[in-house]
C-alpha cells in the first residue's frame, strides 16, 4: 500500500516523551507522511487524550488514522504493521514476532516508566539543569515561565510518575540495571534482539533507554547537561555493550533525514 496516497495521519505527541519517541521512529521507519501535534505543558495532554480516544486513554501519544484514534504506543505500532506492512517491525516467522512482542512488553513494562522516573528525579534535584532542558526543549508556552517552569514541572512529575519519592528512584535504579542485563543476554554477540533485521523490539528497548542514554539523534540534545545526580549511576554504564549499543541503533536506524512528518 502506498502509504503517500493515503490521508496523513496525526500523531498527537509529548516531544520528549521516549513513548512518543517510539511512535514518532515507528512512523518513521514506515515512512508514512504524518503531522505532529503537541499541547502547550505537559498535564493539557490527559484531558486530550481522554476526548481524542472516546475516554480510552489518558496519555500520549496518540494517533489519528483512518477515522481511528488510538491511544498507547504498543497499539499504534501495531494498527502501523497492519495499514502500512511495508519496512515490517513484526517478524515473519511467528516464534521471532512472538519473541519480539514479548521483548516490546517486557521494555515498555520493566524500563520505560523508571527511565522516566529516575531522570526526572534527578532533575527534580538540579534546579539549574532542570531549567537548561526547558529552555532547550519545552514547549514554547512553557518555556515562556523562565523559574515558574521549573516548580511547574517538579510538581507535575512528582504527582503524576512519583519521581520525588527517594525509594522509586532507588527501584528505578535497580529496574533499569535489570533491563540492561535483560539486553545484553538477549543480544548476545548478535546486532539484533531478534533475528537477523531490526525489529520492534530493538525499537522499543532504544526507544525506551534513550533518556538514560542521550544518543545523537534523539528527542533531547545529545549534548545537554545531565542532572548531576544521574552522573556517578550513568557514568559506569558507558562502556556497556548494552548502552553502546542503544547508541549504535539510534546511529544506524533513526532515520533522522525522514521526510515523513509534514509540520503543521
Amino acid at each position: 500500500m502506498d502509504a503517500t496516497s493515503q490521508a496523513r495521519p496525526i500523531l498527537w505527541h509529548m516531544p520528549v516523551s521516549h513513548y512518543s519517541e517510539k511512535a514518532r521512529w515507528a512512523l518513521d521507519h514506515k515512512r508514512v507522511p504524518h503531522r505532529r501535534r503537541a499541547m502547550p505543558a505537559p498535564g493539557l495532554h490527559i484531558p486530550a487524550s481522554f476526548v481524542l480516544t472516546g475516554g480510552q486513554s489518558q496519555t500520549f501519544p496518540v494517533l489519528q488514522i483512518d477515522g481511528r484514534a488510538i491511544g498507547d504506543s504498543t497499539a499504534i505500532i501495531a494498527a502501523l504493521e497492519q495499514r502500512f506492512p511495508e519496512r515490517p517491525l513484526y517478524p515473519e516467522d511467528p516464534e521471532q514476532r512472538r519473541r519480539a512482542l514479548e521483548l516490546e512488553d517486557f521494555f515498555d513494562e520493566e524500563l520505560g516508566p523508571h527511565t522516566r522516573l529516575l531522570v526526572f528525579h534527578e532533575l527534580g534535584n538540579d534546579r539549574e539543569r532542570f531549567e537548561a532542558m526547558l529552555d532547550r526543549s519545552a514547549p514554547p508556552a512553557l518555556a515562556r515561565l523562565g523559574a515558574g517552569a521549573v516548580v511547574y514541572a517538579r510538581t507535575y512529575t512528582g504527582l503524576r510518575f512519583g519521581a520525588s519519592d527517594e525509594q522509586a528512584a532507588d527501584l528505578a535504579r535497580a529496574k533499569i540495571l535489570a533491563a540492561l542485563d535483560r539486553l545484553e543476554a538477549e543480544l548476545g554477540s548478535g546486532e539484533y534482539l531478534v533475528g537477523d533485521s531490526f525489529s520492534v523490539a530493538d525499537l522499543s528497548a532504544a526507544a525506551l533507554f534513550y533518556p538514560l542514554v542521550l544518543p545523537k539523534g534523539g528527542p533531547l540534545p545529545h549534548d545537554i547537561e545531565i542532572p548531576k545526580g544521574l552522573e556517578p549511576f550513568r557514568e559506569p554504564l558507558e562502556d556497556r555493550a548494552g548502552y553502546q549499543w542503544v547508541e549504535a541503533t539510534y546511529e544506524r536506524h533513526r532515520d533522522r533525514a525522514s521526510r515523513s512528518r509534514v509540520p503543521v
